[in-house]
C-alpha cells in the first residue's frame, strides 16, 4: 500500500496557469499579472499558453516573507 503522504506529490503539477497561480497564492489576478509584467515572478510560454513554475511561486513568496 502506498504511503498516503506520497500520493499527492506524485501528481502535483510542476507548472500552473497564471489564474491557478493566483488562486494558489490567494491573491488577485491583477496582482499576479503585475508581478509577471515586472519580471518579479518568472513565467514560461508554450505556444499561446503561459505557465508559472510552482517552484518559482515558492521562491517569489519566500522573497516576501517578513
Amino acid at each position: 500500500m502506498a504511503d498516503l503522504y506520497e500520493t499527492p506529490l506524485k501528481h502535483a503539477p510542476i507548472a500552473v496557469s497564471p489564474d491557478e497561480a493566483a488562486r494558489l497564492v490567494g491573491i488577485g489576478r491583477t496582482t499576479l499579472y503585475a508581478a509577471l509584467a515586472k519580471g518579479d515572478l518568472p513565467s514560461i510560454k508554450i505556444g499561446t499558453r503561459r505557465f508559472v513554475r510552482v517552484d518559482a511561486i515558492r521562491e517569489w513568496l519566500a522573497k516576501h516573507e517578513v
